[in-house]
Order: structure tokens, then sequence, then C-alpha cells
């Protein structure tokens, strides 16, 4: 399933990275394309909203909103 979701706090490539490897703990094979610009991040991946929510939140970021 493909969603993007806003998410704040991002401001530099450890942020990226650090985004990406939390989502990919969970699904290796997710696609992840972070724009710091426009604060979204658009993940094409099999985990449910809940889990990519969790993993972000973990990560250290708050999930704004998440469109389908």
């Amino acid at each position: 399933m493909k969603t993007q979701w806003k998410v704040s706090g991002m401001s530099c490539g450890h942020c990226v990275r650090a985004i990406t490897q939390a989502i990919q703990a969970l699904d290796s094979q997710a696609q992840i394309q972070v724009n710091l610009a426009q604060a979204t991040v658009n993940i094409e991946s099999s985990l449910t909203q809940a889990a990519i929510a969790a993993a972000i939140e973990e990560a250290g970021y708050a999930v704004q909103s998440a469109e389908v």
C-alpha cells in the first residue's frame, strides 16, 4: 500500500536516515521517499498504518497525518 505521511521535526539527512531505518527494520522491502522541504514521507509497504506511525514516532518524530 502507498501512503503519504505528514511528519514534523525532520530537518536534515540524519532525520531521513532515522526514519528510513526505522521503517526498513520492520519491512526491508519498503520503498521510502522523504521530502524535508514539504515535511512528508512517501511509503510503499505492506505494513499497517499503525505500524508505520509507531515506527516514525519511535524514531523521534511526530506523525501529523496520513493519506492513502
